[in-house]
């Protein structure tokens, strides 16, 4: 085993003491030195961000929109009843009034049951006269009847007998009577019927179709003419939701047909939908042509505008 000098031993145990210092010296200085880099390099802020810019607020445009010509009153004139159509006094594109014969159908059953119902309310009406007669009658025998019970003439048997007996007669004319009512409501039941057999024009108009032909024989509900009404004439269009607020009752708006676009025609809104269709999210609204119709016919399609000064 070495031996070491004093001197040796010495500076072995300084070295060896001295040692930690010098370690948190150096982790002192590297301390130091990444301080001293951090403060000296420069802080990255954050950039405000930018104000809110207002949008801008466009001009409002015209609301366009488009939708059939319709009027109010146009439907399928019906037959109520079979039968076979006897005459036709209206053709396609003829004026008719209301209450105006269209055609008419075989009526000759009809006329005859009506005729005979009719003699068989005459028969009874004659019968509840000589009942009412008849009665009359009766109550002079009770009259007669009563005034011999009072002088002790005849029997309480005679007088309930001649009681009994008008009352049994007033019964018998009630009776009559009832029959005269019911036939009576027979007869205007088959004049309601022949009624039927008679077409007639339902209102003021055009007859746009004719359906039959003479000699055909139609039955209950099938179709023998279109009629369809020539004024006031309307159109019918649906606007996005959107546009509530921008229209109302009473507002003015343009309509335009696509065939002549140089036509400018009036109109009047009548009616807007309470309600939004959720399907399509729009609502429907009517408007009425005001003035002139000019070359505007029923079941066309037009173009609707809304000027931008009359929306809100």
């Amino acid at each position: 085993m070495r031996k070491w000098s004093r001197v040796e031993l010495m500076h072995r145990i300084l070295s060896m003491r001295c040692r930690p210092i010098l370690v948190l010296l150096a982790v002192t200085a590297v301390t130091g030195c990444r301080d001293s880099q951090t403060s000296a390099s420069p802080k990255l802020v954050s950039p405000d961000p930018p104000a809110p810019v207002a949008a801008a607020r466009l001009p409002a445009e015209d609301i366009t929109s488009s939708g059939p010509i319709v009027v109010e009153n146009q439907l399928d004139v019906c037959s109520q009843r079979e039968g076979v159509v006897t005459q036709i006094f209206a053709d396609t594109d003829t004026f008719v009034r209301r209450g105006d014969p269209l055609a008419t159908l075989d009526d000759r059953q009809l006329t005859a049951d009506r005729d005979a119902a009719e003699a068989k309310l005459h028969a009874i009406e004659a019968n509840v006269k000589n009942w009412i007669a008849e009665v009359k009658v009766l109550e002079a025998d009770l009259e007669r009847s009563e005034k011999m019970w009072a002088a002790r003439i005849n029997t309480q048997e005679q007088l309930d007998h001649d009681r009994f007996k008008v009352e049994a007669d007033r019964y018998e004319l009630e009776q009559e009577r009832q029959m005269a009512v019911n036939q009576q409501e027979i007869v205007q039941s088959l004049n309601l019927e022949l009624e039927k057999t008679r077409i007639l024009a339902p209102f003021d108009g055009v007859v746009a179709r004719r359906y039959v032909r003479v000699g055909q024989r139609v039955g209950n509900g099938d179709r023998l003419f279109w009629v369809t009404a020539t004024a006031p004439l309307r159109v019918k269009f649906t606007l996005p939701e959107r546009f509530i607020g921008r229209i109302s009752h009473g507002q003015m708006i343009n309509v335009i047909s696509p065939d002549s676009p140089d036509s400018l025609h009036t109109a009047k809104v009548i009616q807007i939908s309470p309600v939004v269709d959720p399907s399509s999210g729009t609502i429907e609204v009517l408007a009425e042509i005001v003035g002139p119709v000019g070359n505007l016919r029923p079941g066309m399609t037009a173009d609707v505008r809304i000027p931008r000064s009359s929306s809100r």
